[in-house]
């Protein structure tokens, strides 16, 4: 993608499925990734292997539920690597709960490690764009944010909840010359998968039920979503920005 060498980019769960995929295209761009992630061992195999591919890649375990612990890591970045270009809002978890089999312990923990988090990293971060008058901000969002999907009733909540975040952020940030723009997978084969299929029970038969609903035959894999991702932070897509796109192999269609 046009514009991505040298750029400090940073992901967020930058360990796990997706946020390694995508800290990979990254790294094969040229650019300088930060591999963020509660998991700081997790994060630190992928910055090795971004390392010893010749790339430049920086390891952060953090919470980005803490708000001061993301306030000192974007100190700690842009003091090592130099001023952030790309944020990608990529960490998350959920398991399957039905509402009414939840409470407000779990309601809280759903909204601070996929909501809130987002919140925390992008305030700083998109303090110091602002300064600079250019930046690009791709959070992950989910199909369930624009269709529901039963047992994630409140994980859809938080979802919609980067959507509508990342639109306002757009037009109150479009005279600086910042774009934020959301990308929303599928049902995608990754950890967090695997852990709410575990809580659904029956997992074969609802992999297969999955399967089953998409029109292209097979579930997401990781390396389905950095190429979009990688597109929405490239100087390709500069005049875009407040949009809004599915990965998810025709299962959600919209116009």
């Amino acid at each position: 993608m046009k514009g991505l060498k040298g750029k400090v980019v940073v992901v967020t769960g930058g360990g796990g499925g997706i946020g390694s995929a995508t800290c990979l295209r990254f790294a094969e761009d040229g650019a300088k990734v930060v591999v963020a992630d509660i998991n700081a061992v997790a994060a630190e195999a992928v910055a090795a292997q971004i390392r010893d591919s010749g790339g430049a890649a920086l390891a952060l375990g953090f919470d980005l539920t803490d708000l001061a612990a993301c306030q000192t890591a974007v100190d700690q970045i842009e003091a090592d690597f130099g001023p952030i270009d790309v944020l990608v809002n990529n960490a998350g978890w959920d398991i399957f709960v039905p509402f009414l089999k939840s409470g407000p312990d779990f309601w809280s923990k759903i909204i601070d490690n996929n909501l809130r988090g987002v919140l925390n990293i992008t305030h700083p971060v998109l303090s110091r764009m602002v300064e600079r008058k250019a930046g690009r901000v791709v959070s992950i969002a989910s199909d369930a944010a624009r269709v529901g999907s039963s047992g994630e009733s409140v994980y859809a909540a938080c979802k919609a909840g980067v959507v509508a975040f990342s639109k306002t952020l757009a037009r109150e940030h479009s005279r600086h010359g910042i774009t934020f723009n959301c990308v929303c997978p599928g049902v995608t084969e990754t950890g967090m998968l695997e852990n709410f299929m575990d809580s659904a029970g029956n997992k074969e038969k609802l992999r297969e039920a999955f399967t089953r609903a998409v029109p292209l035959g097979r579930l997401g894999k990781p390396e389905d979503l950095p190429g979009i991702i990688a597109f929405f932070a490239s100087d390709e897509a500069s005049f875009i920005t407040g949009q809004v796109i599915s990965v998810s192999g025709g299962l959600t269609m919209h116009g």
